[in-house]
């Protein structure tokens, strides 16, 4: 089997990696295009007699450790710019390293030594710094959260985690309508939302109604993330896997209002 080939189903994953820890699908796949390039280029250097994803990460955070040495963030436009700005400044009070090791163990389900080879840390040190990212980010975001999700057990279980981390539910909504009608009654800080709903509508529909009336972050709950992580058309930042840890999910919430101009200014 070719390295493509060994790589290929290994890219969702990393896109979704990049996009959570830059809060950004265009940087985030802009990382991920320059790691496959980087690979490309020199294809004798990529780490041998390694599992393929563990290898692939490597090379991710050598990129992105160069380019952060380079410059704290890459140019963009607009509104992001904003967000950016923002987002720099809260990295100033939590270390770019926490958030990668909470990252890497709860939402890519790496362990504490494929972390830290991947780092380039102690493994000692991991726990500590997963630790202290939870507490850092906690301490800074308090937000109303909405929730779409038509499977009873798992919005009760969701429910359960964003309570746990002090956030406070706005509503829980089975269908399009309903979390439309949900989001105007409240507007919510944050929207984690199902793709399929109960009424064979779509969450992804319903999240682009929402956005048509106001900008929230959102993260996306899915069985099938490869559909959204493409990197070929506008697809979200932040997205969870069913079934999903409740680990993962805080790593997710955590992150995503993280970069949130609107839930915590500085």
């Amino acid at each position: 089997m070719s390295l493509g080939q060994q790589l290929q189903p290994h890219l969702p994953f990393l896109r979704r990696y990049a996009r959570a820890l830059t809060g950004s699908q265009k940087q985030g796949d802009a990382y991920v295009r320059a790691t496959l390039e980087t690979i490309v280029a020199a294809p004798e250097d990529f780490p041998v007699d390694i599992d393929a994803r563990l290898g692939l990460y490597r090379i991710f955070h050598i990129m992105w450790e160069t380019a952060r040495l380079e410059e704290d963030h890459p140019a963009v436009d607009g509104d992001e710019d904003n967000r950016q700005a923002i987002a720099r400044a809260r990295l100033a009070r939590v270390a770019p390293l926490s958030r990668q090791a909470l990252l890497l163990t709860a939402m890519e389900g790496f362990g504490d030594k494929e972390t830290a080879w991947l780092m380039g840390r102690p493994v000692e040190e991991i726990e500590r710094l997963v630790a202290e990212a939870l507490s850092e980010i906690d301490r800074q975001t308090r937000a109303d959260v909405l929730i779409i999700e038509d499977e009873p057990i798992i919005a009760m279980d969701i429910e359960m985690v964003v309570r746990d981390m002090g956030h406070d539910v706005t509503g829980i909504a089975v269908t399009r309508d309903e979390a439309v009608q949900l989001a105007q009654a409240k507007r919510p800080g944050l929207v984690l939302a199902d793709i399929q709903l109960a009424d064979d509508s779509s969450g992804i529909d319903a999240v682009k109604d929402i956005l048509a009336e106001f900008a929230v972050p959102v993260i996306f709950i899915t069985a099938f993330p490869e559909r959204l992580l493409t990197g070929e058309r506008p697809e979200p930042t932040f997205l969870i896997t069913k079934p999903f840890q409740h680990s993962t999910a805080k790593a997710a919430i955590a992150q995503a209002l993280f970069f949130d101009a609107a839930t915590s200014p500085v």
